[in-house]
């Protein structure tokens, strides 16, 4: 299966979605922040991040869903900054202080390539949802010098459908995660209370634009969605109401990696619920949830708790 973004080239549609997204970035609305600056003349909202995407490591990633990581690894690009800034980000030095690198269309092409010389099974592009456009900008000039891989959208969930709709025949897996189902919880973590409601409107989009995750023979994905939800302690993600609308709004067939890897991180150290780990039996209620809601489609890694 040819990736979606080489036939988007051929036909013209992914230079016309590049002249729209540049054009949003005169006055930023690209996230649900909002932000309205010119980052076109390098003016700066929430992501802190002009006119260049900013990267903060490429390579190839053994840690993924294996259906992306394959033999040779999942093609990683992290992109510095963020447009949601979790309280308790893994990746804190990324997304919060935003080390990295400003990069050229002509430059993140080049990872694009590299990546997949090295034999990369996707491109998967980390935290995009504030470089949609350069993204974009990059892809013509990766096309046309042989980049033909999957195209992975990771992103936190936090999404305009508008702006997910510049991806549309150009995305081939899209792979968000839903962090938090209830507004409160949301405003606490990442000062988004509309977060939930715009993972569940951008989750449906997503669905509708690639369906569900298709696995070649191969064993790797080339279409789809891969959906992602974290466990956090004390229940604080709404694990199960989650669950239920994958189930019900999406698809039962939806391929979903519940994840137990939850740890303090960041500004999370010695606050009450989220300074722990999560506990082995609030993973294998979630697990058990998932069964209740007919979700079979689970990432079956072997779980990365330590049980005490």
């Amino acid at each position: 299966m040819a990736a979606a973004y080489v036939e988007a080239y051929l036909s013209g549609k992914l230079q016309r979605n590049i002249q729209r997204a540049l054009r949003w970035l005169k006055k930023c609305t690209l996230c649900p922040r909002f932000c309205r600056v010119d980052r076109l003349s390098g003016e700066t909202g929430y992501c802190r991040t002009g006119r260049l995407a900013v990267v903060a490591s490429y390579g190839p990633h053994f840690g993924e869903e294996d259906p992306l990581v394959g033999r040779n690894g999942s093609g990683t690009i992290f992109f510095a900054n963020c447009n949601l800034r979790c309280i308790f980000c893994q990746n804190y030095e990324i997304s919060h202080e935003g080390r990295g690198h400003p990069v050229t269309a002509e430059q993140l092409a080049a990872v694009m390539l590299e990546l997949q010389r090295h034999g990369c099974h996707n491109i998967n592009l980390v935290t995009p949802t504030h470089v949609i456009a350069q993204i974009l900008e990059a892809l013509p000039l990766a096309v046309e010098n042989g980049l033909q891989v999957p195209l992975v959208y990771n992103c936190g969930g936090y999404e305009r459908v508008a702006a997910l709709r510049l991806l549309e025949g150009i995305v081939d897996i899209y792979m968000p995660d839903f962090k938090f189902w209830d507004p409160r919880v949301a405003e606490a973590m990442c000062g988004a209370p509309d977060y939930p409601e715009r993972a569940r409107r951008a989750i449906i989009e997503m669905h509708r634009q690639v369906g569900e995750l298709q696995i070649e023979a191969s064993g790797l994905a080339v279409r789809g969605v891969l959906l992602r939800h974290l466990v956090m302690p004390a229940g604080l993600s709404g694990t199960p109401s989650i669950l239920h609308f994958i189930s019900t709004h999406v698809s039962p067939n939806t391929y979903v990696n519940i994840m137990d890897q939850y740890r303090p991180c960041g500004q999370a150290f010695g606050k009450p619920d989220i300074g722990r780990r999560i506990t082995a039996e609030e993973y294998q209620e979630a697990l058990r949830c998932a069964e209740r809601e007919g979700l079979t489609r689970l990432d079956r890694r072997r779980s990365r708790l330590v049980f005490w």
